[in-house]
Protein backbone atom coordinates (compact mmCIF):
# COMPACT_ATOMS: atom_id res chain seq x y z
CA UNK A 1 0.00 0.00 0.00
CA UNK A 2 2.71 2.54 0.64
CA UNK A 3 3.78 2.67 -3.04
CA UNK A 4 -0.08 3.59 -4.10
CA UNK A 5 0.66 6.26 -1.26
CA UNK A 6 3.71 7.44 -2.23
CA UNK A 7 2.60 7.67 -5.93
CA UNK A 8 -0.33 9.31 -5.19
CA UNK A 9 1.17 12.08 -2.89
CA UNK A 10 3.78 12.54 -5.89
CA UNK A 11 1.15 13.67 -8.34
CA UNK A 12 0.87 9.81 -9.54
CA UNK A 13 -2.46 7.73 -10.51
CA UNK A 14 -3.58 4.70 -9.52
CA UNK A 15 -5.66 1.66 -10.37
CA UNK A 16 -7.29 -0.01 -7.23
CA UNK A 17 -10.07 -1.94 -5.65
CA UNK A 18 -12.85 0.35 -4.64
CA UNK A 19 -15.56 -0.49 -2.49
CA UNK A 20 -17.80 -1.62 -5.85
CA UNK A 21 -15.66 -1.54 -8.88
CA UNK A 22 -11.56 -1.17 -10.01
CA UNK A 23 -11.08 2.39 -10.15
CA UNK A 24 -8.34 4.89 -11.14
CA UNK A 25 -7.31 7.25 -8.85
CA UNK A 26 -5.78 10.17 -8.15
CA UNK A 27 -5.59 13.12 -4.92
CA UNK A 28 -8.19 15.07 -5.39
CA UNK A 29 -6.63 18.15 -4.58
CA UNK A 30 -4.46 17.50 -7.43
CA UNK A 31 -5.58 19.13 -10.73
CA UNK A 32 -2.36 17.22 -13.01
CA UNK A 33 -3.60 14.48 -11.46
CA UNK A 34 -7.12 14.81 -12.37
CA UNK A 35 -6.27 15.81 -15.55
CA UNK A 36 -4.21 12.55 -16.23
CA UNK A 37 -6.96 10.61 -15.05
CA UNK A 38 -9.29 12.30 -18.10
CA UNK A 39 -6.84 11.24 -20.72
CA UNK A 40 -6.48 8.07 -19.66
CA UNK A 41 -9.57 7.27 -19.90
CA UNK A 42 -10.43 9.51 -22.96
CA UNK A 43 -13.46 11.18 -21.11
CA UNK A 44 -14.81 14.32 -21.99
CA UNK A 45 -13.79 16.99 -19.54
CA UNK A 46 -17.46 17.87 -18.82
CA UNK A 47 -18.44 14.22 -17.25
CA UNK A 48 -17.43 14.86 -13.87
CA UNK A 49 -15.74 12.28 -11.24
CA UNK A 50 -16.87 11.24 -8.23
CA UNK A 51 -14.48 11.30 -4.68
CA UNK A 52 -14.50 9.26 -2.02
CA UNK A 53 -13.66 9.84 1.77
CA UNK A 54 -13.00 7.67 4.71
CA UNK A 55 -14.56 10.05 7.76
CA UNK A 56 -17.39 12.14 8.70
CA UNK A 57 -15.04 14.52 9.37
CA UNK A 58 -13.32 14.76 5.93
CA UNK A 59 -17.22 14.71 4.43
CA UNK A 60 -17.90 17.55 6.51
CA UNK A 61 -15.08 19.46 5.86
CA UNK A 62 -16.42 19.73 1.81
CA UNK A 63 -19.66 20.19 2.06
CA UNK A 64 -22.52 21.00 3.97
CA UNK A 65 -23.99 17.76 4.46
CA UNK A 66 -28.18 17.34 4.29
CA UNK A 67 -29.96 15.65 7.18
CA UNK A 68 -30.92 13.41 4.95
CA UNK A 69 -27.78 12.68 3.36
CA UNK A 70 -27.27 10.67 7.18
CA UNK A 71 -30.49 8.80 7.01
CA UNK A 72 -29.45 7.73 3.36
CA UNK A 73 -25.54 6.05 4.24
CA UNK A 74 -27.01 4.85 7.31
CA UNK A 75 -30.06 2.81 5.45
CA UNK A 76 -28.55 1.83 1.98
CA UNK A 77 -27.45 -1.71 1.78
CA UNK A 78 -25.02 -1.21 -1.11
CA UNK A 79 -22.58 1.24 -1.25
CA UNK A 80 -24.04 4.87 -2.33
CA UNK A 81 -22.35 8.20 -3.48
CA UNK A 82 -24.24 11.39 -2.75
CA UNK A 83 -24.00 14.24 -5.08
CA UNK A 84 -23.80 17.72 -2.81
CA UNK A 85 -23.82 21.28 -3.53
CA UNK A 86 -21.52 23.93 -3.31
CA UNK A 87 -18.02 22.08 -2.07
CA UNK A 88 -15.56 23.60 -0.36
CA UNK A 89 -11.72 22.87 -0.86
CA UNK A 90 -12.00 20.85 -4.41
CA UNK A 91 -10.64 21.89 -7.85
CA UNK A 92 -13.10 22.82 -10.58
CA UNK A 93 -11.76 20.35 -12.57
CA UNK A 94 -13.45 17.66 -10.19
CA UNK A 95 -17.23 18.87 -10.34
CA UNK A 96 -20.41 18.94 -12.38
CA UNK A 97 -21.15 21.73 -14.56
CA UNK A 98 -23.89 22.77 -11.84
CA UNK A 99 -20.69 23.15 -9.54
CA UNK A 100 -21.90 19.81 -7.66
CA UNK A 101 -19.86 16.93 -6.30
CA UNK A 102 -20.16 12.98 -6.02
CA UNK A 103 -18.91 11.67 -2.91
CA UNK A 104 -18.93 8.25 -1.39
CA UNK A 105 -18.35 7.66 2.18
CA UNK A 106 -16.65 4.58 2.43
CA UNK A 107 -17.26 1.50 4.46
CA UNK A 108 -13.97 -0.51 3.22
CA UNK A 109 -11.30 -0.97 5.62
CA UNK A 110 -8.82 -1.17 3.20
CA UNK A 111 -10.19 2.01 1.58
CA UNK A 112 -9.82 3.83 4.63
CA UNK A 113 -6.64 3.14 5.67
CA UNK A 114 -5.59 4.16 1.82
CA UNK A 115 -7.49 7.63 2.13
CA UNK A 116 -6.50 8.01 5.66
CA UNK A 117 -3.13 7.57 4.75
CA UNK A 118 -3.17 10.23 2.06
CA UNK A 119 -4.93 12.88 3.87
CA UNK A 120 -6.71 13.63 1.31
CA UNK A 121 -10.36 12.86 -0.71
CA UNK A 122 -9.23 9.85 -3.23
CA UNK A 123 -10.38 10.26 -6.97
CA UNK A 124 -12.42 7.26 -8.00
CA UNK A 125 -13.47 6.79 -11.64
CA UNK A 126 -14.24 3.82 -13.27
CA UNK A 127 -11.02 2.03 -14.74
CA UNK A 128 -11.63 1.71 -18.22
CA UNK A 129 -12.26 3.71 -21.26
CA UNK A 130 -15.45 5.97 -20.87
CA UNK A 131 -18.26 4.15 -22.02
CA UNK A 132 -16.76 0.80 -21.83
CA UNK A 133 -18.50 -1.84 -19.54
CA UNK A 134 -17.08 -1.44 -15.91
CA UNK A 135 -14.31 -4.01 -14.44
CA UNK A 136 -15.71 -6.33 -11.84
CA UNK A 137 -12.25 -7.79 -11.36
CA UNK A 138 -9.05 -6.58 -12.32
CA UNK A 139 -8.37 -8.76 -15.33
CA UNK A 140 -11.38 -6.99 -16.70
CA UNK A 141 -9.51 -3.58 -17.10
CA UNK A 142 -7.65 -2.92 -20.66
CA UNK A 143 -3.65 -3.51 -20.43
CA UNK A 144 -3.40 -0.02 -22.21
CA UNK A 145 -4.82 1.81 -18.75
CA UNK A 146 -2.67 -0.90 -16.50
CA UNK A 147 -0.07 0.81 -18.52
CA UNK A 148 -0.90 4.02 -18.29
CA UNK A 149 -1.08 4.74 -14.20
CA UNK A 150 1.68 5.09 -12.19
CA UNK A 151 0.91 2.61 -9.59
CA UNK A 152 -1.33 -0.51 -9.31
CA UNK A 153 -2.94 -2.00 -5.86
CA UNK A 154 -1.30 -5.34 -5.46
CA UNK A 155 -4.19 -6.59 -3.57
CA UNK A 156 -7.58 -8.16 -4.46
CA UNK A 157 -6.70 -9.10 -7.98
CA UNK A 158 -8.89 -12.23 -7.93
CA UNK A 159 -11.56 -10.98 -5.90
CA UNK A 160 -14.97 -9.93 -8.55
CA UNK A 161 -16.56 -7.11 -7.44
CA UNK A 162 -19.95 -7.74 -5.39
CA UNK A 163 -21.74 -4.31 -7.56
CA UNK A 164 -21.17 -3.06 -10.36
CA UNK A 165 -21.28 0.44 -8.92
CA UNK A 166 -23.06 2.55 -5.84
CA UNK A 167 -26.24 3.91 -5.93
CA UNK A 168 -26.35 7.39 -6.52
CA UNK A 169 -28.36 9.80 -5.23
CA UNK A 170 -28.47 13.41 -5.52
CA UNK A 171 -29.15 15.67 -2.86
CA UNK A 172 -30.13 19.08 -1.94
CA UNK A 173 -29.78 21.47 1.22
CA UNK A 174 -33.52 21.63 1.63
CA UNK A 175 -33.40 17.70 1.62
CA UNK A 176 -35.37 16.71 -1.84
CA UNK A 177 -33.59 13.76 -3.47
CA UNK A 178 -33.44 12.16 -6.55
CA UNK A 179 -32.03 8.54 -7.49
CA UNK A 180 -29.59 8.88 -10.51
CA UNK A 181 -28.99 5.41 -10.28
CA UNK A 182 -30.03 2.43 -8.19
Amino acid sequence: MQNLIDTLKSGGTILYPTDTIWGIGCDATNVDAIQKIFEIKKREKSKSMIILVESVKRLQDLVEVPEIAWDLMDLSEKPVTLIYDNPKGLPEELLAEDGSIGIRLIKDDYLKKLIGKLNKPLVSTSANFSGDKSPMKFSDIAPEIVRAVHAVAEENHHKVSEYSGSSVIRIWGDNRIKVIRE
